[in-house]
């Protein structure tokens, strides 16, 4: 069996949110998540880079509007937070879109707005088109 892709960064940036969740709780705005998790990302040094820009590109044109991805954390794992009451197909896709623009490999999910911290890693194949969720796929 494989190792999990960058499984020491994932469980540092988990541990991160836990942190976060159990100061904030459940029920707070996204913004206000984002904003604690950039207070523990400073304290621990950790490099990031918040709401990267990526191009999207339509039959070789440059679209005027463009993808952000809430965070990408030591320029290999793109961070998407959300506040909502569950995970949804419709989020990974939105992480495997960002994924696809970005070329890089894993997405992490956070979602905040559960009674209980909920994450999802997120790989990106060679072998899926931009937004396809993996045949085995189950949230």
């Amino acid at each position: 069996m494989s190792e999990l892709l960058y499984k020491e960064e994932v469980f540092k940036l988990v541990g991160h949110c836990m942190e976060v969740h159990r100061e904030l709780g459940k029920g707070q705005d996204e913004v206000l998540y984002k904003d604690a998790f950039v207070v523990e990302l400073n304290r621990a040094q950790i490099p990031f880079a918040c709401e990267r820009k990526y191009e999207a590109v339509y039959k070789g044109v440059v679209l005027p509007h463009h993808y952000y991805a809430d965070f990408v954390v030591w320029d290999k794992i793109l961070f998407e937070a959300k506040a909502v009451e569950r995970l949804t197909d419709a989020h990974v896709k939105q992480v495997l879109n960002y994924l696809a623009v970005s070329k890089l490999e894993l997405g992490l999910l956070v979602n905040f707005g559960a009674e209980s911290l909920e994450w999802k890693r997120v790989i990106r194949s060679q072998k899926q088109g931009p937004g396809e969720l993996p045949k085995d796929f189950r949230l």
